[in-house]
């Protein structure tokens, strides 16, 4: 533990002394800086960054966002999706072919006709980044092809709409056309976080067991963030010499959830707390918001003939990021009329969301219940309840009674004469 706190001490000044490098660094370097708000940029010691809010896919910030560029063993984030999308059963056996990694890379010691598990190798090539597993990974899904599998890796990639990303290798060693961009690295991180519950897991580990093979191994993450920054989630190392030192991160915090991209950085130390400073920035520069959600009631409008108010509530939520201190305002427009028969989810007005710097975003309000048809007995039901209609009524019959009355008292008497003939 006490080692684990001095690391993560040396790290953080270690950030602090990039941080006054990279503003030398980069006031002789052009720069193509992206921001969504103006505000000032982190200065970073990097030859392309990103930063992306989770869910979204336009970056918040970015640095040679659309450049491409090496990316080392970043590569095998879409090896692993590719062998996630076509292997459903990861206890599945593969044999290592005959391919040997040269000394110097990353590996597990995996030799010719050796037999392991598709889990354990997707385990290999995430954590502690190994070649051979990637290599393993793709010749056996590639039905004894890499260049299959590296086909696919493409396609996956134009699907994606990663238009700055290329592959000519599944595992990431400088080959000519192998790249990507810092905005392609967050999105494609961000998809696999979200939807491949294995690889989200797989990536929060600082270690594990390799339990298959032909021996038991222990691994360790190349990423030296996770398990010594509470809030890091991930993801995915890389290093050669052409790319420099690499790093995605996903980090959750304030309710919220980032991912960032470093390349290009001098050192393992460097590309930490490059990755961490802008991470840093990301949560203290912007907020989430969420002015309205799905099915929030509104207004309570009375209804003519109905005892409870009909409820208008917002056809769906609106969540999104802002830079601290934006104002954000709501508007109710005007509701159209109320009366039966309507039938639930109609849509009777509009909420405004108003964004200081945006166009507003308009969100429809419909009937939260149904409004029934009114009969002409209902209405006239309606009206005797009424205590001014009673009392109105009352009015006027005692009105009518007294009228006649009076009338009675006042009509003169008539007197009958009977004549009678006396002859």
């Amino acid at each position: 533990m006490r080692k684990a706190v001095t690391r993560l001490a040396v790290l953080v000044m270690t950030c602090a002394a990039c941080a006054a490098q990279a503003s030398a660094a980069q006031s002789d370097r052009p720069t193509t800086a992206r921001t969504v708000a103006n505000l000032p940029a982190p200065a970073l010691p990097v030859t392309g960054a990103s930063l992306l809010l989770a869910g979204s896919t336009t970056p918040l910030w970015s640095l040679h966002g659309d450049s491409e560029l090496p990316i080392a063993s970043a590569t095998k984030m879409m090896t692993a999706l590719v062998v996630l999308q076509r292997v459903r059963n990861l206890d599945t056996v593969f044999t290592q072919t005959d391919w040997r990694p040269d000394p110097v890379d990353s590996q597990i010691g995996l030799v010719p006709g050796e037999r392991m598990t598709v889990h354990d190798l997707l385990l290999a090539l995430l954590l502690p980044s190994a070649d051979d597993a990637a290599e393993d990974l793709a010749y056996n899904v590639g039905r004894g092809s890499v260049a299959r599998f590296v086909g696919w890796m493409n396609a996956d990639a134009r699907a994606l709409g990663l238009d700055r990303t290329h592959y000519t290798t599944p595992i990431g060693l400088d080959t000519a056309g192998n790249y990507s961009s810092p905005d392609d690295l967050v999105r494609l991180a961000d998809l696999l976080m979200r939807d491949w519950p294995f690889f989200r897991r797989t990536v929060a580990l600082s270690s594990a067991t390799l339990e298959s093979g032909r021996y038991v191994r222990h691994i360790v993450s190349t990423d030296d963030l996770v398990g010594k920054v509470p809030w890091i989630r991930g993801v995915k190392t890389g290093h050669t010499g052409a790319a420099g030192y690499v790093l995605v991160s996903e980090g959750h915090r304030d309710g919220f959830t980032l991912l960032a991209s470093v390349l290009g950085t001098a050192s393992e130390s460097e590309r930490d707390a490059s990755a961490l400073r802008l991470l840093d920035w990301g949560f203290s520069q912007f907020r989430v918001i969420r002015p309205v959600r799905a099915g929030q009631v509104l207004a309570r409008r009375r209804v003519a003939y109905e005892a409870a108010p009909a409820l208008v509530v917002a056809a769906r939520g609106y969540r999104t990021i802002v830079a601290r201190g934006t104002a954000v305002r709501t508007a109710i427009g005007r509701l159209r009329r109320l009366e039966g028969p309507m039938a639930k989810g109609t849509v009777v007005g509009e909420l405004r969301v108003s964004i200081a710097g945006r166009a507003p975003v308009r969100v429809p309000l419909i009937l939260g219940r149904r409004l029934p048809a009114v009969s002409a007995w209902a209405k006239l039901g309606h009206l005797a309840n009424r205590p001014f209609t009673l009392l109105m009524l009352a009015l006027l019959l005692g009105g009518a009674a007294a009228a006649v009355t009076i009338g009675r008292r006042r009509r003169p008497r008539v007197l009958l004469t009977v004549s009678v003939d006396e002859r």
